[in-house]
């Protein structure tokens, strides 16, 4: 793909800046192909099989841990166990139209695919947000640089320019879950081959889910309204696992 010299330059600018969080945004120009050995192997349709043939799952309530770092409002963490392979829930996670999935987005305004390298992507997008503060609510413009790939499962955000919001960044990564791991007896298994042989291939793969955000205003506002906007991102954030495990249950009966 020819890029035109203006582009490139704000590419290679933007990038390097990606490189330079503690996300590590820009590790995936770095990662080491025997890393993703497991996900690559993972085939989606006969897992999804397995599924039909044992759909058996109990969703999770969602742990989401607060912290606060020096100068900053919040960093928080989600997890979530999810009853379906990696490749799926990965799928829900980077749809170019996951609006109709997350309840928080409002409007996508644009959408650039700066770089496309087959499992990788680097995409520019600016998307309207739903806030919402005691009595007033309204959106807010959020302007990200967002570098997915499916090798790893994981998809890395920066904003591209500070405006209300100094800093947001954060990742979500996806990793496969031994669902069926009885079935291996005394052994645990540590690779998807193992746990394909020690199971006879009827084992199925969930998902461990993860969401890290880092979020930090232009202005970090004193107690208790601080106290008061963290508790407000958190369940925000709380609500974007419940729309993705909502969209998992609803793929499972589609299928």
């Amino acid at each position: 793909v020819g890029f035109s010299q203006k582009l490139q330059t704000r590419l290679k600018s933007q990038l390097k800046n990606l490189t330079d969080d503690k996300h590590g945004i820009g590790s995936s120009w770095r990662q080491d192909k025997g890393n993703s050995s497991i996900s690559m192997q993972i085939d989606l349709e006969k897992q999804l099989d397995c599924w039909r043939e044992n759909p058996s799952w109990t969703d999770q309530i969602p742990v989401v841990k607060v912290g606060i770092p020096k100068g900053s409002l919040c960093n928080l963490k989600a997890e979530v166990n999810v009853g379906l392979p990696p490749d799926a829930v990965y799928n829900i996670v980077i749809d170019p139209d996951n609006r109709r999935v997350f309840k928080n987005i409002k409007e996508v305004m644009s959408r650039k695919v700066l770089v496309d390298d087959g499992l990788r992507q680097v995409v520019e997008v600016e998307q309207a947000a739903l806030w919402r503060f005691l009595w007033w609510s309204g959106t807010i413009s959020v302007h990200v640089l967002v570098d997915q790939d499916r090798a790893d499962h994981s998809m890395k955000f920066k904003q591209v320019k500070s405006g209300f919001m100094k800093r947001f960044e954060g990742s979500w990564q996806v990793k496969p879950l031994f669902v069926d791991e009885h079935m291996c007896d005394r052994l645990k298994p540590k690779t998807l081959e193992e746990y394909n042989r020690c199971t006879g291939g009827k084992g199925r793969i969930g998902s461990k889910v993860t969401l890290d955000q880092l979020i930090q205003p232009a202005i970090v506002p004193p107690p208790p309204i601080s106290w008061y906007l963290r508790g407000i991102t958190a369940k925000t954030t709380e609500m974007l696992i419940h729309d993705l495990l909502a969209e998992t249950a609803r793929s499972v009966q589609l299928e």
